[in-house]
């Protein structure tokens, strides 16, 4: 009897990993509809009684400025043209600083990570979560060029309640589609990532002017755009 339970476990396993792939190598080419994280926020709004319109509009990395991609790429990962999807030298330097310098651990999530997080995953941190992060974040590495990667999360990141991505955020802070953004706007729209339900991009308070200046400063020490060429 329990290897038989053994037996069924495997193949459901199997057979989610095998779905897992499919899914993943589909999304490679076609708009993606939405998002895990937009059903998690569609549905708990509701059942709190206070129903949450998403807004979300696809656009296809040439209508997206390239002064947004080197911002999000400068606040949240320089390292994401080089990296298999785990930035093991920042991961390195956390558990250093945290051994050695008591130092809080902090995470090294990277653009490829939270890509799989807002794609396929939930918000509410576990374990499981973590390992499927994991798996999730190894084949969009391996079926997904990093220029997709990148497309994916500038239209999925979430930018404030209900507005999901940077098309939809364009529009909702500054009344211009996400062609348009400036570096200045792109830096403000990649300096709220850290908590975009509770900052703003156009009445930002002095912790998010310091982000922008530096986000602004790391876009410019990275070569600005032409550093996307390192993209592949």
């Amino acid at each position: 009897m329990l290897g038989r339970v053994w037996r069924w476990l495997l193949k459901a396993v199997g057979l989610l990993m095998v779905l897992s792939v499919l899914i993943v190598l589909l999304f490679r080419f076609v708009p993606l509809p939405g998002s895990m994280v937009m059903a998690e926020r569609w549905v708990s709004s509701r059942l709190a009684g206070e129903p949450l319109a998403i807004d979300y509009h696809w656009r296809g990395r040439a209508q997206l400025s390239d002064q947004a991609a080197i911002a999000v790429i400068a606040a949240e990962d320089q390292r994401f043209p080089y990296h298999p999807g785990f930035d093991f030298h920042q991961i390195r330097h956390s558990l250093k600083a945290w051994w050695f310098e008591d130092r809080p651990l902090r995470g090294a999530s990277t653009i490829s990570q939270q890509t799989a997080r807002n794609v396929f995953l939930w918000t509410q941190r576990s374990w499981l979560r973590k390992g499927l992060e994991v798996w999730f974040t190894a084949l969009i590495e391996l079926l997904w060029p990093k220029t997709r990667i990148l497309e994916v999360y500038l239209n999925v990141v979430e930018l404030d309640h209900g507005v999901f991505g940077f098309q939809a955020a364009a529009r909702h802070y500054y009344g211009i589609d996400a062609a348009r953004l400036g570096a200045d706007r792109a830096a403000r729209l990649a300096a709220i990532l850290p908590d975009p339900r509770h900052r703003s991009p156009t009445h930002p308070d002095a912790r998010v002017l310091e982000h922008v200046r530096w986000i602004r400063q790391q876009m410019r020490q990275l070569g600005g755009t032409a550093y996307l060429k390192e993209l592949r």
